[in-house]
């Protein structure tokens, strides 16, 4: 969109707040929050909610039809409510994010006269007509009227930002339309908190909002943002702060009798999400009862035979109830079935995690690469011992070099395939999934959304053992799961002891406790080159990809990856693909930009990546190949999805290794560096590791000062406030 003013309409003369009016209006605010009750926010919620889908229902269309059985997805069980909720949340009512890769279901196209309606809405605020096809998407058959009874609605649409919407109410509404409507008012809180969560913050503080807000000429920001409380979008939570929380902050009304708090705003479904999230895990762990030796099942197994007169009543029942699906009878080994199997684990580490999941129904698993070999040791053990044991991994290739870990190959899926039921244990009757233990790998990548959707997938009783290397990046949606259960100490974790071996494990393993040291690497398996500038680092990297590495190494281009911290700039994604597509795969890019033998990436769902080349190109789209042999034809409307992918960000390659890495860090990338992300990208080569940087000291200074990007989050406290409550 294009806007001929500067932003916000001009505020009327005389209304404008001072400074000490201005924080007496959030003092104020803020208190009143601190005042309510976590069920007035739900009431509030709910009501709202409530209002929006009644509102939403009265104006869909008599004739619309409605999702076919076949295609409705399967039923995920809602949380069970703890007796004392604590926070307000109602979790049925949260959205479920699709899994990555998952399949989505399209909607029907829109009729051709419902685009007409919304493009003549668009064409007369100035807005492009080509919003049109996202705004149907997003607001449905009565997109038209939304728009125009809501001008500031556009800016939920792709590539938006406030100075557009601004123009485009302006020009639906006239000059008369202010700076402090109250649609205004709600669209701009709703957009600074997702502008937040982008940056992976589940929450923010009332302070920072705020200043978000005044960046964005908000008149009365503490006003604007009482608007969206009360329509429910927004929710808000008072918040005590840690004893390092409250000495770092300069926050506080000088109450010495009452503890220090901060006051946080999240949107809706996020805050849902973390709390559904919270409640299943501390459900899962209240609900877990763990097997007994000598039992009736082990008293079975020994050679006792029941009674004639159990015998006598089993066949009662099965003349008298129906048969339904045959389903296992549950498996509950004792603790001397689990200590023989800790007991003849790899590895001590690996018993250690054994003997943590007999008797625990939620356990944390640490480690880098050759840590993983724990949690196979561990499925292998739990198959053995009869239990329906299932790994999930993030990516297709972490899923087959977990399945060669171990003797349990044919139980590991990727998480893309265990949601949506293409691959794994299948679904019971309830809906859950059909297993007793689940190994959920590369546990930083979960967000919150994502994370509520695995745990409403179990059953009560489910072990549940979340593995991942806490050192790297964390999931590209909001939130820090993993972090956050680490900090808050409600379940056991198991530290593997298993380092990851070589110069890059040693380089890595520095990094990791905020050290850059340089190692020995007799074969080369370490080299660090310095570049004046992105130009020359450009420059370096292609010549490492496409001729020093394969002729010193052996290893192929096709092997070998480019890894930079963002897409543009002088050394970003777009140069180095640029560059490498004229060395290795020239060509005029006749089909959309691409040409058969590209390597390209395509990016379903943020944070979900999957490679794949080019073999080919027609009017139906691009024909793409996958890594397993696997081919797809991706049509011209999608094909924006897809970038070139020699070159990608160090968030794009999660999940995945190469035989060798080429780390690119520009002059301009000091913002963006965090001993998280240097540790990342180090740690994508499994044989070589080139590092060419032009950063000068950022990068040390990086790894010694700056641990990760910080992300507000709740779920942590909120986990404290349920386990008070349970004591």
């Amino acid at each position: 969109m294009s806007d001929t003013g500067n932003g916000a309409p001009e505020a009327t003369p005389g209304v404008r707040l001072t400074a000490e009016e201005k924080a007496a209006k959030f003092a104020e605010l803020a208190q009143r929050i601190r005042g309510m009750q976590p069920e007035d926010a739900a009431a509030s919620a709910a009501r709202a909610g409530a209002a929006r889908a009644e509102a939403s229902m009265a104006k869909a269309p008599e004739s619309e039809p409605a999702v076919p059985a076949e295609q409705a997805a399967p039923p995920v069980p809602a949380p069970a409510t703890p007796a004392a909720p604590a926070a307000p949340v109602a979790p049925a009512a949260r959205s479920t994010p699709a899994a990555p890769s998952a399949p989505v279901l399209r909607p029907a196209e829109p009729s051709a006269d419902v685009l007409q309606r919304t493009v003549a809405v668009l064409s007369a605020g100035g807005a492009p007509v080509e919003l049109a096809a996202a705004a149907v998407a997003a607001f449905g058959d009565g997109a038209a009227e939304r728009l125009r009874e809501d001008p500031w609605a556009v800016l939920g649409l792709p590539g938006v930002r406030p100075e557009h919407a601004d123009h485009f109410a302006r020009g639906l509404l006239g000059a008369s339309v202010g700076p402090d409507d109250p649609r205004r008012a709600q669209a701009l809180v709703v957009w600074v908190l997702e502008q937040a969560a982008l940056r992976g913050h589940s929450a923010q503080e009332l302070s920072e909002v705020a200043a978000g807000l005044e960046r964005l000429r908000m008149p009365e920001p503490a006003a604007a943002i009482e608007e969206a409380l009360a329509d429910g979008r927004v929710l808000p939570f008072q918040e005590e702060l840690t004893a390092a929380e409250a000495h770092a902050s300069a926050a506080g009304d000088g109450d010495e009798d009452e503890p220090p708090t901060r006051t946080l705003l999240a949107l809706e479904a996020l805050a849902m999400a973390e709390v559904s999230l919270a409640e299943k895990l501390l459900q899962l762990m209240a609900s877990f009862v763990p097997g007994e030796d000598g039992g009736e099942q082990d008293g079975e197994q020994d050679g006792d035979e029941p009674s004639a007169e159990s015998e006598s009543e089993s066949e009662s029942e099965s003349e008298s109830e129906p048969q339904g699906p045959a389903e296992a009878a549950p498996v509950s080994p004792g603790p001397a079935a689990w200590e023989a199997a800790a007991a003849a684990a790899p590895s001590s580490s690996a018993t250690a995690l054994i003997r943590a999941v007999a008797g625990s129904a939620l356990v944390l698993h640490t480690g880098g690469e050759a840590a993983r070999a724990e949690p196979a040791a561990l499925l292998a053990a739990a198959t053995g011992l009869g239990l329906r044991a299932w790994a999930a991994t993030w990516t297709d290739q972490g899923k087959a070099s977990f399945a060669a870990l171990g003797e349990a190959g044919s139980s590991v899926v990727t998480l893309a395939e265990l949601l949506s039921g293409t691959a794994g244990p299948g679904r019971a009757a309830d809906g859950t999934l059909a297993l007793d233990l689940l190994i959920v790998l590369d546990a930083p990548l979960l967000d919150v959304e994502l994370a509520a959707t695995v745990l409403e997938s179990l059953a009560d009783g489910t072990r549940l053992v979340l593995s991942g290397d806490p050192g790297q990046l964390w999931s590209a949606g909001p939130g820090r799961f993993f972090a956050d259960l680490l900090a808050a100490k409600v379940c056991p974790a198991v530290a593997s002891r298993t380092p990851d071996f070589g110069p890059i494990g040693e380089l890595v393993s520095g990094v990791g406790i905020g050290e850059l040291q340089p190692v020995e690497a007799p074969d080369k398996e370490v080299v660090i080159l310095t570049a004046k500038d992105g130009g020359e680092a450009v420059h370096r990297a292609v010549q490492l990809l496409t001729d020093s590495i394969p002729r010193a190494l052996g290893i192929p281009a096709e092997q070998v990856v480019l890894l930079t911290p963002g897409h543009g700039g002088p050394a970003g994604t777009r140069a180095l693909n640029a560059a490498a597509k004229a060395r290795l795969n020239p060509g005029p890019g006749r089909f959309g930009g691409f040409d058969p033998g590209d390597r390209v990436v395509e990016s379903p769902a943020p944070g979900v990546v999957r490679p794949a080349r080019v073999v080919d190109g027609d009017a139906a789209g691009l024909h793409l190949e996958y890594p397993d042999g696997s081919r797809r034809t991706v049509p011209p409307a999608e094909a924006g999805r897809l970038r070139h992918g020699w070159a990608l960000t160090v968030h794009q390659a999660l999940g995945r290794r190469w035989p060798a890495a080429v780390v690119v860090v520009p002059e301009d990338a000091a913002p963006a560096l965090s001993r998280q992300w240097v540790y990342t990208a180090f740690g994508r080569g499994e044989r070589h590791l080139s590092v060419v940087h032009a950063a000068g000291p950022a990068l040390v200074q990086a790894v010694a000062e700056r641990p990760a990007q910080p992300r507000t989050t709740r779920l942590r406290a909120i986990l404290a406030e349920n386990a008070v409550e349970a004591d």
